[in-house]
C-alpha cells in the first residue's frame, strides 16, 4: 500500500531517533540575483586561494627558515594549518551553491560539517589562550623563556589545543543525536550551524538549545577570560619597564594577537555568547562570513606580512632583492 507524504511524516514523528528528512537546503543567499551570486562566489573564490596559499606560505617558512623555528612562530604556523581547514569547512559548499545552485547536503554531511566547524573553532580558542600564555613568558619572564618554552612543552600544548577541541565538541554529536527532523528541511544559512537545525527539529530542543548555548558561551567566554588575565599581566609588565623603545616593542609583539583576539572573539561573541532572539538573519550570515572566510583570509597578514623577519624569509626564499619585494618608505 502507498503511503501518502502526510503520513510519512507522521510516522517519521513518531518514529524515535528515525527521521523522515533525509537531506537540507542551504538557503544563504538564495535572495541574490543570479549574476550577483556569480560575482560573490568569484570574490570568495580569489579569497580562499588567498588564504590556503597564505597559510601554507606560513607553514613552509617555519619549516625551512631557522630564524622561524621559535615557539612564536610554531604555533602561528599551527593556527594557519587550522585556518585553512577552519575555512575550507564552510567556504567550499558556500562556493558550490553560488556558482551551481546546488544547495541540497545530506543528513550525515550536514552533521559532520557543524562538527568539524565547532570543534575546529574550539581548537583555535584553545591554541590563542596557548599564544597568550607564550607572549605573557616571553614578555613578563624574558630571562627564563628558553628555559619555559621548550619544544617539548610547545608540542604538547599544541597537541593538548587540538585534542581539548575535538573532545569538547564531541558533546555537538551528542546533542544531534537526540534530533529528529521530519518537516521543513530549509536551512536559512550558508552552512549547518547548530541553531537552525534546531529550528527545523520536531523534537522538543528547548533543554538541548540552552545547553549547547551555555556549553558555547562556557568555552568562548572561559578561554577568553584566561587569555584577559594573562594580557593584565602582560600590560602590568609593559608599563612598569623603564625604557620607552622596549614598552614599545614590547607592545609590537602582541599587536598581531590582539588584532586576532578582537576579529575572532567579536564575532564569536555577537553568534553565540548572546541570546539568538537579537541577532537578525543578516546579522549572523554577515559575522560568520568574518568569522569563517574574512579572519582566515586576513591571518597571513595579520601574523606574518607585517613582521620584517617573515618578509626577510620570504624575499629569500622567492630569490627576490629584499628592495624589489619589499621597498623601504
Amino acid at each position: 500500500m502507498l503511503l501518502s507524504q502526510q503520513d510519512v511524516l507522521k510516522l517519521g514523528m513518531g518514529a524515535g531517533n528515525e527521521t523522515a528528512v533525509a537531506e537540507f537546503t542551504l538557503e544563504g543567499f538564495s535572495g541574490l540575483d543570479q549574476r550577483l551570486q556569480l560575482f560573490l562566489s568569484l570574490i570568495l573564490l580569489l579569497m580562499y586561494l588567498t588564504t590556503v596559499t597564505g597559510n601554507t606560505m606560513i607553514i613552509f617558512l617555519v619549516c625551512v627558515d631557522h630564524r622561524l623555528q621559535t615557539p612564536m612562530y610554531f604555533f602561528i604556523s599551527n593556527l594557519a594549518f587550522l585556518e585553512i581547514w577552519f575555512t575550507s569547512s564552510t567556504t567550499i559548499k558556500l562556493l558550490v551553491i553560488l556558482s551551481s545552485g546546488r544547495r541540497t547536503i545530506s543528513l550525515k554531511s550536514c552533521f559532520a560539517q557543524s562538527y568539524f566547524y565547532v570543534a575546529l573553532g574550539f581548537t583555535e580558542f584553545a591554541l590563542l589562550v596557548v599564544m597568550s600564555f607564550d607572549r605573557y613568558v616571553a614578555i613578563c619572564q624574558p630571562l627564563h623563556y628558553a628555559a619555559i618554552m621548550k619544544q617539548q612543552l610547545c608540542t604538547h600544548l599544541v597537541v593538548a589545543a587540538w585534542v581539548l577541541g575535538f573532545t569538547l565538541s564531541s558533546y555537538h554529536l551528542v546533542l544531534f543525536s537526540k534530533l529528529t527532523f521530519c518537516g521543513p528541511n530549509k536551512i536559512h544559512h550558508f552552512f549547518c550551524d547548530s541553531s537552525p537545525l534546531f529550528k527545523l527539529s520536531c523534537s522538543d530542543t528547548t533543554l538541548l538549545w540552552k545547553a549547547d548555548s551555555i556549553f558555547i558561551s562556557f568555552v568562548v567566554l572561559g578561554s577568553l577570560c584566561l587569555i584577559m588575565v594573562s594580557y593584565m599581566c602582560i600590560f602590568h609588565c609593559i608599563l612598569h619597564m623603564p625604557s620607552a623603545s622596549g614598552r614599545r616593542k614590547a607592545f609590537a609583539t602582541c599587536s598581531s594577537h590582539l588584532t586576532a583576539l578582537a576579529i575572532v572573539y567579536g564575532s564569536c561573541i555577537v553568534l553565540y555568547a548572546r541570546p539568538s532572539e537579537g541577532v537578525s538573519l543578516e546579522t549572523n550570515t554577515i559575522v560568520a562570513l568574518l568569522n569563517t572566510v574574512l579572519y582566515p583570509f586576513l591571518n597571513p597578514f595579520i601574523y606574518s606580512l607585517r613582521n620584517k623577519t617573515v618578509k626577510l624569509a620570504l624575499e629569500e626564499a622567492l630569490g627576490r632583492p629584499k628592495v624589489w619585494l619589499f621597498p623601504r618608505s
